[in-house]
C-alpha cells in the first residue's frame, strides 16, 4: 500500500457517475458507439424481457450488470452489439396485480367486472414501474435501446407469435388433449411443466394409510397410503406391481395386505399367514370407501378393482397404489387402458362438487376438511394411520396456491416429439457454469413433457384457433391477412367477437383461451422483429439471430431459457443462443430470501446513492462464481470502494502531481520497474482478453483488481522516490510509463465499471470523445518474461523477509543489517528493491547454505531460504527513531489535510539531548521526507502554541512537533 500520507483524496462516487452520466446523455455516447461499429461484424445480444408492475430489485441490478460487460468489450472490439430493450406484458403476474388494485378475486369476479375494462387496468398496470426500471438501468450504466423496445402485447408482436404456432400446427405438433394437468383452482387455468417446475416447497403433510375392504373377503382389507386425502372420494382402482412380493397378514383380528417389502410400517405383532405376487391378486374387487358415492354405479363402468401398473414401487407407502383417475397423470393413465371411470368430483375451483355431497362446495385442500374427510374414514374403521410426510409439492408460481392435478381439456405442443432436436441442440450451447449443460438443464429436456400451451384467462396473445360450430373442424391462423385483413386490437375481448366462414357453410368461432405467456417471451427472437413480415434478412440472414450471447437467473434454466430453445426447435432453427450465463440467487447476507415482511430488502437506489453503480456492479463480478448464490452485504460493496477504486484513483492523484500539462511521450524504459510493470499490464490485456471471450468476467475483474493492488502497493511505493526527487530522465520515464499503465487500465476497466474508467480517462486527456469509442487494448509484443520471473522472486523474498520481521516484533521502520538467501543471484537493481522494502542495509544472494545463528532467524517457502540479521546495533536504533520522526510529521500533515506539494515550517521541542542530535544529524533527510522547508527547535510554550501539533514518546522521551 501507499503510504498514508499519499492518499490525499477521497471521492464521491455516486455524484462523479451522475456527471458521467449526463455526459454520455447528451453527447449520445451509447449510440455514437454503435456507429462507429455499423459497418462491423455483428454480435447479437437478446434482452430478456422483465415485467414492469413491479420494482426491480436487487437481483435485476445482478442480471444487468453481467448483461452489458460483455456487449460493452465486444463494442471496444470492434462489433457491432445492437441491443433492443423488451417489456413481457401478458399473463398471470399481470392479472393478479390487478385482481389486487381492483380488490376483486378469480375469474368469477373479473367476468362481473368486465373482460374489456379488465383487459385495459392490465395493458395500464404493466408500465406502472416503467420509470422505475429505465431510471433503474439508466442509472447502472447498462447500455441497451429503451427508445425502441419490443414490447409482448404489441399487434405486431402478437402476429409473429401467431405465425409461429401456425408453424407448430401445420407440423401437427399442437394438438387438443384431454389430460391430467398442473392447474391451479385460485387462477382457474392448467399451467406448463416448466412453469410448475418454478413453485415447488418442501412441505410437511398429512400422510394416510386407508384400509380398502374386499367384497369376498370378510374382515380382510387391501391397505393403501396417500398424501391427497381429497383424492379417495374419486378413487376408482388400486395399482399393483405384477411381480412385487405381497403378503396377508393377520393383526388384531383383521387380515391387511401390503406389500413385503414394507412390513416395518406395521406397528405390534402381526402373522404373516398368505403370500402372493401382484398378478395373483389383480382382478379383485374392493367395497368403496364412501356410502354416499359409488362411481360404478354412477357411470356403469367397472370401478373398485386390483388393477396391474408398471408405476408401483415399494420404496415407500403399501407398495399398493390409491388410484382417482382424474388426479393424476399415472392413474389418468391406467383407467384409460382399463376402462376405468373419468368422473371428476372436484370442480375446477377446486372445490368438491355435487357428488361428494357431504363436502359439496369446501376447498378440497383445505386442512379442517381433510381431517372431517379422516374422521369419516375413521368412524368407518377403514383409517389405518396417518403419519408427518416431507415432500415437495407444487405451488402456482405466480398466486402462491397449491396445485392440482387435474385432468381437463387443453392445448398442447408435442415438444416430447422433439426431445432429440432438443437434446442436439443443446449440444451447441455454452453454459455457464458448465454443469448445466448436462446436469440442470439436460436433465429437463430428457425428460421433456408435452408443453400445456393454453390458459382460460384474459390478458395474453389470444390463442389463434377458430372452431366451427356446426361441423367442430378447427382452424389456426397465421396472421391477421387471414383474419380478413384485421387490424383491431388482437387482444380480448375484441378478437373473440370475430367470426369466419367455414367451408361446411356454419360459422367459426375462436377458442377462448390464451396463451402461456411463456410463449411470448420464448418467441422474442423473431417477434421482437415481426418476422416473417418484416425484417426477414435479421432471421435469415443471420444479421439478429442466434445469440451470441444471454444472460439471466438460474430458475431461468426452466423458464426462458427454455421456452427460447423449444420455440427455435420447432421452427427447425437450431439453437437461438450460443453462449449463456446463468445468475445465482440473491439472498441478504444472511441467507435469507429477501421480502418486505423480513424488512431485509436492499433497494438498487439505496447502493447506487450510498457507494455508485460500479460499486455495486464489481462487487457481482467478483462476489463469486456467476452461478453461485449471492449473500448480498453492503458491507462488500463499501469494500470495494475502499480497496479497489479508491486505491486506483489516489495512484491517479499521485500521478497528476508530478505531471505536467501535455501527455508524456512514450519512452522505453530500461527500469526494472517500469519493465516489471510494463510486462504485468501486458499480460493483464491478454488475461482479461481471454476471460471475456470465455464469457468470465469474474475471472477478469479479480484479475484487474489483483493488478491495482500490485501498481499501487508494489510499483508506486518502490517507484515514489524517482517521482519526487529522482534524475529528470528518470522521473520521465517514470511519469511515461504510469501514465501508460493508467491509460490502458481506463479501457480496460471500461465494460466493468463504465462511470469509473470514463472518468479516468478524460483525466488522463484520452483523445477520443468517450473512452467507451476506443479500441479495446492489444498485449504489446515485447515481453519482459525473466523481469516477471526475477520480480516474481524478489516479491518472494521479500514476504519471508516480513513475516521474519512480524515474528520478532520488528517494524518495517526499523532498519536491519543485512538478509541472506540462497535464491540464484539478481542484478544489483532487485537488490536495491529488497533492501528499501525491508529496510536493509545488505543484501547477500546466492547463499547455497544458510546456517541458524544467534544473529540471524530462517525461513523458507518452497525452494527460497532466507535468514534476517535481527541485531540492532545503536546507529540502526538511530535510523529506526528517525523513520518514527517521519513518520509522525507526515501523520500530521495527514491530518491537516497537505498534498506533497505543500511546503511547511516544522518546530520541534524535546528536553532529551540525544533526540535533539537525532533531528541536527538527518535534519535534511526529515526535510526531504516530511516535504519541509525549515526544521527548528523551540521552547515547549511555542510548541505547544501553534495550531497544528503533535505530542509522542520517541525512545520513551516526550516530542512535541508542530507545523505550519
Amino acid at each position: 500500500m501507499i503510504d498514508q500520507h499519499f492518499f490525499i483524496i477521497m471521492i464521491n462516487f455516486p455524484e462523479l457517475e451522475k456527471k458521467v452520466l449526463k455526459f454520455w446523455q447528451d453527447n449520445n455516447i451509447f449510440k455514437k458507439s454503435l456507429k462507429k461499429n455499423e459497418r462491423g461484424t455483428r454480435f447479437v445480444f437478446f434482452e430478456g424481457p422483465p415485467t414492469a408492475n413491479g420494482r426491480p430489485g436487487v437481483h435485476h441490478v445482478l442480471a444487468r450488470a453481467f448483461k452489458d460487460v460483455i456487449p460493452r468489450f465486444k463494442t471496444m472490439q470492434g462489433y457491432l452489439v445492437e441491443r433492443k430493450a423488451g417489456w413481457d406484458t401478458h399473463g398471470l403476474p399481470v392479472e393478479l396485480e390487478v385482481e389486487k388494485e381492483l380488490e376483486i378475486s378469480g375469474k368469477g369476479d373479473i367476468e362481473k367486472y368486465g373482460l374489456e375494462k379488465f383487459n385495459k387496468k392490465c395493458q395500464s398496470n404493466v408500465w406502472k414501474y416503467k420509470k422505475d426500471w429505465e431510471e433503474m438501468t439508466r442509472r447502472l450504466g447498462f447500455w441497451i435501446d429503451l427508445e425502441d423496445p419490443y414490447v409482448t402485447y404489441d399487434n405486431n408482436y402478437i402476429e409473429s407469435v401467431w405465425w409461429i404456432l401456425k408453424q407448430v400446427w401445420d407440423k401437427k405438433l399442437l394438438y387438443q388433449g384431454h389430460k391430467v394437468v398442473p392447474h391451479c383452482p385460485r387462477c382457474g387455468t392448467a399451467l406448463s411443466s416448466h412453469e410448475v417446475a418454478q413453485g415447488y416447497k418442501n412441505i410437511e403433510e398429512e400422510s394416510v394409510y386407508i384400509k380398502f375392504e374386499l367384497e369376498e373377503e370378510k374382515n380382510t382389507y387391501v391397505l393403501a397410503w396417500t398424501t391427497t386425502p381429497w383424492t379417495l372420494p374419486g378413487n376408482v382402482a388400486l395399482a399393483l406391481g405384477e411381480d412385487v412380493e405381497y403378503v396377508k397378514v393377520k393383526m388384531n383380528d383383521e387380515f391387511l395386505i401390503l406389500a413385503k417389502a414394507r412390513l416395518d410400517i406395521l406397528e405390534g405383532n402381526y402373522q404373516i399367514v398368505e403370500n402372493y405376487k401382484g398378478k395373483d391378486l389383480a382382478g379383485k374387487k374392493y367395497k368403496p370407501l364412501f356410502d354416499f358415492l359409488n362411481l360404478e354405479k354412477e357411470t356403469g363402468k367397472k370401478a373398485y378393482i386390483l388393477a396391474l401398473a408398471n408405476f408401483v414401487t415399494t420404496e415407500d407407502g403399501t407398495g399398493i397404489v390409491h388410484t382417482a383417475g382424474m388426479y393424476g397423470e399415472d392413474d389418468y393413465i391406467l383407467s384409460e387402458k382399463i376402462g376405468l371411470p373419468k368422473v371428476h368430483t372436484v370442480d375446477e375451483n377446486g372445490e368438491f362438487n355435487k357428488l361428494v355431497k357431504p363436502w359439496a362446495g369446501r376447498f378440497v385442500k383445505e386442512e379442517k376438511l381433510e381431517k372431517e374427510i379422516l374422521d369419516y374414514l375413521k368412524d368407518k374403521n377403514l383409517l389405518f394411520k396417518t403419519e408427518k410426510y416431507k415432500h415437495d409439492y407444487p405451488f402456482c408460481w405466480r398466486c402462491d396456491s397449491p396445485l392440482l392435478y387435474y385432468a381437463k381439456n387443453s392445448w398442447f405442443i408435442k415438444m416430447s416429439a422433439l426431445r432429440d432436436q432438443l437434446k442436439q441442440n443443446n449440444q451447441q450451447i455454452n453454459w455457464i457454469p458448465d454443469y448445466i449443460k448436462e446436469g440442470r438443464f439436460g436433465e429437463w429436456i430428457n425428460e421433456v413433457k408435452d408443453w400445456a400451451i393454453s390458459r382460460e384467462r384474459y390478458w395474453g396473445t389470444p390463442l389463434p384457433i377458430w372452431q366451427c360450430e356446426k361441423c367442430k373442424k378447427y382452424q389456426c391462423l397465421g396472421s391477421r391477412e387471414e383474419l380478413n385483413s384485421y387490424q383491431g386490437d388482437l387482444h380480448r375481448p375484441y378478437v373473440d367477437e370475430i367470426e369466419l366462414d367455414c367451408e361446411c357453410g356454419g360459422k367459426m368461432k375462436r377458442v377462448q383461451d390464451v396463451i402461456d405467456c411463456w410463449f411470448d417471451s420464448g418467441s422474442m427472437p423473431f417477434s421482437q422483429w415481426h418476422y416473417p413480415f418484416e425484417n426477414k434478412e435479421k432471421i435469415d440472414q443471420g444479421l439478429s439471430y442466434p445469440a451470441d450471447f444471454i444472460s439471466e437467473a438460474m430458475d431461468q434454466t426452466r423458464g426462458w431459457f427454455y421456452t427460447l430453445l423449444a420455440i427455435s426447435t420447432l421452427l427447425g432453427k437450431g439453437t437461438s443462443y450460443k453462449n449463456v450465463i446463468c445468475l445465482g440467487l440473491v439472498l441478504d447476507k444472511n441467507g435469507q430470501k429477501m421480502s418486505k415482511s423480513k424488512g431485509n430488502i436492499v433497494k438498487p437506489d439505496d447502493i447506487f446513492e450510498k457507494y455508485g453503480a460500479d460499486a455495486a456492479r464489481w462487487y457481482f463480478y467478483t462476489l463469486n462464481q456467476p452461478g453461485e448464490t449471492k449473500l448480498f452485504d453492503m458491507k462488500g460493496v463499501e469494500e470495494v470502494v475502499k480497496k479497489v477504486f479508491l486505491i486506483l484513483m489516489n495512484v491517479h492523484s499521485f500521478y497528476q502531481m508530478y505531471a505536467e500539462s501535455k501527455i508524456p511521450e512514450k519512452i522505453k524504459s530500461d527500469h526494472v520497474l517500469d519493465q516489471w510493470i510494463n510486462s504485468k499490464i501486458n499480460l493483464l490485456i491478454e488475461k482479461v482478453t481471454q476471460d471475456l471471450e470465455s464469457f468470465d468476467p469474474t475471472k477478469a475483474a479479480r484479475r484487474i483488481a489483483d493488478f491495482i493492488n500490485d501498481l499501487s502497493t508494489w510499483y508506486l511505493r518502490r517507484s515514489r522516490d524517482r517521482f519526487k526527487t529522482g534524475e529528470k530522465k528518470d522521473k520521465e520515464r517514470a511519469l511515461a510509463t504510469l501514465y501508460l499503465v493508467l491509460f490502458k487500465l481506463s479501457k480496460l476497466m471500461a465494460p466493468f465499471t463504465p462511470f469509473l474508467a470514463e472518468e479516468l480517462y478524460k483525466k488522463l486527456k484520452g483523445e477520443k470523445e468517450s473512452v467507451h469509442l476506443e479500441d479495446w487494448p492489444k498485449a504489446e509484443p515485447e515481453k519482459y518474461d525473466q523481469v516477471l520471473y526475477n520480480m516474481e522472486k524478489v516479491q518472494q523474498l521479500v514476504e519471508l523477509g516480513h513475516a521474519l520481521r512480524a515474528e520478532n516484533a520488528i517494524k518495517v521502520r526499523q532498519p536491519l543489517a543485512q538478509i541472506l538467501s540462497n535464491i540464484n543471484d539478481l542484478p544489483e537493481d532487485y537488490k536495491e528493491i529488497i533492501k528499501k522494502e525491508l529496510n536493509l542495509h545488505e543484501v547477500h544472494l546466492d547463499k547455497k547454505e544458510i546456517k541458524e545463528n544467534i544473529d540471524f532467524k530462517i525461513k523458507e517457502a518452497g525452494e527460497i531460504k532466507v535468514a534476517l540479521d535481527i541485531t540492532i546495533t545503536d546507529q540502526l536504533k538511530e535510523e529506526g527513531l528517525v523513520r518514527e520522526v517521519i513518520r509522525h510529521i507526515n501523520s500530521l500533515r495527514k491530518k491537516a489535510k497537505l498534498t506533497i506539494g505543500d511546503k511547511v515550517e516544522l518546530s520541534y521541542y524535546t528536553e532529551e539531548e540525544k533526540i535533539k542530535k537525532i533531528f541536527e544529524n538527518y535534519k535534511e533527510e526529515i526535510k526531504k521526507e516530511t516535504a519541509s522547508k525549515d526544521l527548528r527547535l523551540v521552547i515547549k510554550e511555542e510548541a505547544e502554541n501553534l495550531s497544528k501539533t503533535k505530542s509522542f514518546k520517541l525512545d520513551h522521551q516526550e516530542v512535541i512537533i508542530s507545523i505550519k
